[in-house]
């Protein structure tokens, strides 16, 4: 059953419903009466329509209009184009086919693009059809202008929206929230009740599922990248602070005190230079304090510091803890700092520090340039069903043939399933909507007066009640609204209706169609594939770091290129790791978004999830396994490359004794296998748990036994995630030492 929209949501529609309609009568009627120009009239209807239903900008009313603004070059553009390959139906669907596939594929490089792709493309739409007549180009760009500058107005000035939060506000606030924990731990004495709660739950509000459309950063320029890396970082710092908050605390241990006392000071001074939004004083600070912790818990060169396993897995979660403290230093100063050098620390981790932001869309573009992209099939499913759309309404002369592309254009979902649905809906709201504006316009007949005065509370109700109702009323609505709309412009009967209807089923026809061929399942299939080639690539990165951080060189087995411990096979796998990682994100995003994921959602910390089906609620259907927890998968993924990034010591790796070399081996090992039998993600799950380091011998040297500590620490983390991505019945709610959540 279909959740009812919140009061909140309903106001915002309200609000937005008020902005457009007044937007659209402010540009219909002067052209229409006034000026006298019907062709005009229309543009300047549906350009408001276009930015503000078709695709609501995200964001305050501010950025809202600013990004109207930068979009009508864009729409005039397309509206020249359209006009121009009007002269025949082929030239009109090869143009269409490009612009689609264009438009919608470079939305991957930032949400704003992403939210005006659907308004621009009706631009085409609208231009493209018959009659070919580019002696009505300046009246169609007039109409553009005048809906556009009336909607940039309305979007200031009429019942503005209240301001989201920004996303580096609610960092601040996070990490507002790990100065008083961390300071908490170093004053010693049991923690606040509750902490470690609300730790984790802070971490869980920054994900972008928690955030307004218009706060995340999930663009591809220098800044939203820092943002989501800074982001991604603070959680990984709340849970392993939460994680320290839940450990017997250790008395007397001077190092990682002071350490906690330099993540306390970096954490408020990030805070206030996310506040600020100015680049704070850098992590330089933060950094010389871990290499002193390094060199004081292991006590003077050549001194015997004895340390039980408690202390030392202690220490290596306090130096996880202070390690996302840096990350996420480095990170906000590359925010607001621009192109910095980042010195000292991992250059693959900051790799978009000195490259230039038209290289930087490029690299997105270019990752997402294969048909395993959902970014790419969306792109190649929209354009098509446009396209086609094209050819069918012009190969049958169709009157009004622009409603069949707007509803290929509004009813195009990722899946049949999802597809079947939406189309079955709008069917019966056009026909009731038609049904409504044929009886209208016989009893109206020709009194014009009556549409003019009917148009704007239809507007209201259309794109009030649309947008949370679903597509049967919005379909039935929109009907309503363009039937009195085209009365005031050109003489009309109830046939009008009649064309409406005849449209809308050719075009849910053509969109369904095309839901069923191409990729019909949508991004679960994809999903479970990307998840599974992740693993697959981080496995070997797990052995090689794991080598290269005790001195182990290369381990038998595996590839000779990814797999091997020099620093050269290492990198190439974390950059496929890294190149996975952003296609499996993706994956899992469109996946979330879809009808399957929401109504039987797999089991993750966040809890229950709300549209859960009436199945089992571990199950997909009968006899069907629940879905794995593809977010630990993705929290694992993150977890790797973190370790990789910062486990191998820069000041070369020690020389272990046999036996902890043995073991170091032995447990990469047994990790890298269990990473690529979790690949196939096998039904009851993978029951990985690393084996503790071998106890010390009374010659152990400190620093070996901190190594130790560290790699124990990364390998638990990672077989904690392993087991809760897989599912398998012993993971733990909690995280085990030194976990945490980093993913989106």
């Amino acid at each position: 059953m279909a959740e009812r929209p919140s009061l909140a949501e309903a106001v915002g529609a309200g609000r937005r419903a008020a902005r457009v309609s007044a937007a659209a009568a402010a540009g219909f009627y002067p052209a229409a009466y006034l000026l006298d120009q019907p062709v005009t009239a229309v543009y300047a209807l549906f350009t408001p329509i276009a930015f503000g239903v078709l695709s609501p900008v995200p964001g305050p009313g501010r950025r809202r209009a600013a990004t109207v603004l930068r979009a009508w070059p864009a729409a005039a553009v397309l509206t020249v184009a359209g006009t121009a390959l009007a002269v025949d139906t082929w030239s009109a669907v090869a143009g269409m086919l490009v612009v689609g596939f264009v438009l919608t594929f470079g939305a991957v490089c930032g949400p704003r693009l992403a939210g005006t792709v659907p308004g621009l493309e009706l631009f085409y739409i609208l231009a493209c059809f018959p009659p070919f007549a580019p002696d009505t180009l300046p009246e169609r760009l007039t109409g553009v202008a005048l809906g556009g500058a009336a909607l940039v107005l309305c979007e200031v000035a009429v019942f503005p929206d209240p301001p989201d939060p920004p996303y580096r506000a609610r960092i601040a606030d996070t990490l507002g929230l790990a100065d008083r924990a961390a300071r908490s731990l170093v004053r010693g004495g049991p923690p606040e009740p509750g902490t470690a709660g609300r730790l984790r739950a802070a971490g869980r509000g920054l994900r972008f599922s928690q955030q307004p459309a218009g706060s995340r950063p999930t663009g591809a320029g220098r800044t939203d990248r820092a943002l989501a890396q800074a982001g991604s970082a603070t959680r990984r710092l709340v849970d392993q602070l939460a994680a320290l908050t839940e450990m017997r605390p250790v008395r007397g241990d001077q190092a990682s005190q002071e350490l906690l006392r330099g993540v306390a000071a970096a954490c408020a001074e990030t805070a206030d230079a996310l506040r600020r939004a100015r680049p704070g004083t850098g992590p330089e600070r933060i950094e010389e304090m871990i290499a002193q912790f390094r060199a004081s818990r292991d006590g003077p060169p050549g001194a015997r510091v004895p340390r039980s396993h408690r202390v030392l897995l202690w220490q290596s979660t306090v130096l996880t803890v202070a390690v996302s403290a840096v990350t996420v230093r480095t990170a906000v100063d590359l925010a607001y700092g621009g192109r910095r050098p980042v010195y000292g620390l991992p250059r693959e981790q900051f790799w978009y520090a000195r490259t230039s932001t038209v290289r930087l869309f490029l690299v997105r573009l270019d990752g997402n340039l294969t048909r395993r992209s959902v970014v790419f099939q969306n792109a190649m499913r929209s354009a098509c069903g446009l396209a086609l759309a094209r050819l069918v309404a012009g190969s049958l002369d169709l009157s009004h043939g622009f409603w069949v592309l707007l509803t290929v254009l509004t009813l195009g979902r990722t899946t049949a399933v999802a597809a079947w649905s939406a189309v079955r809906a709008a069917v019966v709201g056009t026909l009731a909507g038609a049904l409504v504006a044929g009886l209208l316009l016989i009893g109206a007949g020709g009194a014009t007066g009556v549409y003019a005065c009917l148009l704007v509370p239809m507007m209201l109700i259309a794109f009030a009640v649309g947008p949370l109702e679903g597509p049967a009323w919005a379909q039935g609505l929109f009907t309503l609204v363009v039937s009195t709309a085209f009365a005031q412009i050109a003489p009309v009967t109830w046939r009008l209706a009649e064309m409406r209807v005849v449209d809308v089923l050719t075009g849910s026809a053509v969109g369904l169609l095309c839901g069923v061929l191409a990729w019909p399942f949508g991004a679960r299939a994809e999903t479970r594939r990307s998840m599974a080639a992740l693993l697959r690539a981080a496995a070997p990165v797990v052995r090689a770091t794991t080598a290269a951080a005790t001195g182990g060189g290369p381990v038998d087995g595996g590839g000779p290129v990814e797999g091997d411990g020099s620093a050269g096979g290492r990198d190439r796998a974390v950059r496929l790791t890294l190149h996975r990682l952003r296609m499996a994100e993706g994956s899992y995003a469109q996946y979330r978004t879809e009808p399957s994921a929401r109504a039987h959602p797999h089991r993750h910390p966040d809890g229950p999830q709300r549209g859960r089906g009436r199945g089992r609620p571990d199950e997909d259907g009968p006899g069907r396994a629940r879905e794995p927890d593809y977010l630990a998968t993705l929290n694992f993924a993150s977890r790797v490359m973190v370790g990789a990034y910062w486990l191998p010591r820069t000041d070369g790796s020690p020389d272990l004794p046999p036996a902890a070399l043995r073991w170091a081996r032995e447990a990469a090992e047994e990790a890298e296998a269990a990473v690529l039998r979790a690949a196939d993600f096998p039904p009851g799950g993978i029951p990985f748990r690393p084996k503790p380091p071998p106890a010390p011998t009374p010659d152990t040297p400190p620093h070996v036994l901190s190594l130790l500590a560290d790699v124990e620490v990364w390998l638990g983390a990672l077989a904690s995630d392993l087991r809760t991505g897989t599912g398998h019945p012993d993971s733990p709610g909690a995280m085990t030492v030194g976990a945490g959540k980093d993913t989106s």
